[in-house]
């Protein structure tokens, strides 16, 4: 036989030598498990949409960090579900609000736990938009804008609260222009300049929120969020969004949702150093959950080439509703 002699295939004769060479592995450290948490006592109420993810009241909390920690797990991302709701979202930013409970109940038990505190008013206002918002009426239809600048003000005070509350991270995810100059400004100011920013930088307006927005009780109450959050058709104005974060002083950037926008997490990791988030979101837990649960499909096999698929896209961290899985999976095969 002439030489060269290409012989791809002898790099994957064995399970040990496709561990040597593999490129890309994933480890708990990777993950982030969101928690939805809501008023009440002795809540623990699963969510219909997303098998295996429940509403936690803040006595049924501890169980369910407990669970996480042991697993290995190192941060959360906490959502709240409120008593009550107004046209500013009042309750995302009061002292006792139901994130800032939250957050004072995990790290009075599990202090070096993170806890991510995700910064938007769409499930504190009665009309579920991300900010303040003016309504009028056209043709006997409720209509209304979203009001920029004068939201910055509202998330503002959501994030200085979470910080006093002891939040580790911000994450702002609203997709107001100027947000992250807003809250960097204002946690500074506040003392808090040693928090980071996990910045929501490219979300899209994306029908893959859909359980989620069950889960939140947030969706909205006439319209939709296509005026400030991004057309899944663009590409290149994700850039303009991130570059505009990194200069405003983002900390970590992200993508949301994950799995259709895997493009945009390598365009984002070739262009900047900073870390970069994937969220997995929950249109991709539930898709997979439900065939799942019908015997299509192998969860564990398919959950796992999922997440590979976005760390070897470029993401640093992943927010996914599969984290205690993975770190079960992990564990069984280690």
């Amino acid at each position: 036989m002439n030489f060269p002699v290409v012989r791809h295939r002898r790099l994957r004769q064995s399970a040990a030598i496709r561990g040597m060479v593999r490129e890309t592995v994933l480890t708990v450290d990777d993950f982030v498990q969101p928690i939805f948490v809501t008023y009440g006592s002795g809540v623990k109420t699963e969510i219909a949409s997303m098998p295996g993810v429940f509403h936690f009241s803040l006595d049924t909390l501890e169980e369910e960090v407990k669970e996480i920690v042991e697993l290995g797990i190192s941060a959360v991302l906490l959502f709240g579900i409120p008593e009550t709701k107004d046209s500013v979202g009042t309750s995302a930013f009061t002292e006792h609000g139901i994130v800032q409970e939250a957050t004072r109940v995990i790290k009075s038990r599990y202090p070096d736990l993170l806890v991510i505190a995700d910064t938007c008013l769409c499930e504190f206002t009665d009309h579920g938009h991300c900010g303040m918002v003016h309504t009028y009426e056209r043709d006997g239809h409720v209509c209304g804008d979203v009001l920029n600048d004068e939201s910055l003000e509202l998330l503002v005070k959501t994030a200085v609260s979470q910080a006093q509350a002891g939040a580790d991270i911000i994450a702002p995810s609203n997709m107001m222009d100027g947000f992250v100059q807003a809250i960097r400004s204002g946690l500074d100011e506040a003392g808090f300049s040693h928090v980071p920013i996990m910045s929501y930088s490219v979300k899209y307006a994306s029908a893959f929120y859909g359980p989620f927005r069950e889960a939140a009780d947030s969706a909205p109450q006439f319209g939709d969020r296509k005026t400030y959050q991004m057309d899944p058709a663009n590409a290149r104005e994700a850039l303009r969004e991130a570059e505009s974060d990194v200069l405003e002083g983002a900390d970590m950037l992200m993508v949301k949702p994950a799995l259709a926008f895997m493009d945009i997490i390598r365009m984002l990791r070739d262009q900047f150093d900073l870390p970069l988030v994937a969220y997995n979101v929950s249109g991709e837990y539930s898709m997979v959950k439900a065939a799942a649960r019908q015997g299509w499909i192998n969860e564990r096999a398919i959950v796992t080439e999922m997440l590979l698929g976005m760390k070897r896209a470029g993401a640093d961290i992943i927010i996914t509703y599969f984290a205690k899985d993975m770190a079960r999976w992990l564990r069984e095969k280690n």
